[in-house]
């Protein structure tokens, strides 16, 4: 008997609330329904008004795409977390600065260029990068 292992999927996501939802105890329903694991990375959350709360939910993809849908079900807005950070490429000067400060290798030198990419599947959001850039080409808008 061949025993199967399911692989597990993580990513990072941005969840917006709606005054007509902040109340509703939707992180729990994920864990329990869906069976999806959270690490919460950042949130601000206004009673009665609006929130919004940046989390890696980890579980099977089948379980985080069910997930997912039942957010949106729920009049929730769900995006991925690389579309809030992002590399003002036009202000990059190529220093270096910011790499040296990347926990998550999002940033990096290409040696044959010399010039810094960014890798936002890779980041976290932790914006250590916003405060080492000093051309201040690191955009980061969690919220």
């Amino acid at each position: 008997m061949e025993i199967h292992k399911a692989r597990m999927y993580s990513k990072k996501v941005v969840i917006r609330y709606s005054a007509d939802n902040v109340d509703q105890p939707i992180i729990c329903q994920l864990v329990k329904k869906y069976d999806l694991a959270f690490n919460i990375l950042k949130a601000q959350i206004f009673p009665r008004r609006e929130g919004v709360i940046v989390l890696e939910l980890t579980g099977l993809k089948e379980d985080f795409d069910d997930g997912i849908r039942f957010l949106k079900e729920r009049g929730l807005k769900v995006e991925p977390l690389s579309k809030s950070v992002s590399q003002n490429t036009d202000r990059c000067v190529h220093c270096g600065a910011c790499t040296a400060f990347c926990p998550t290798d999002a940033l990096y030198l290409e040696r044959q260029s010399m010039k810094v990419f960014f890798d936002p599947e890779r980041c976290n959001g932790c914006e250590l990068c916003v405060s080492a850039c000093p051309a201040r080409a690191m955009e980061v808008n969690l919220f």
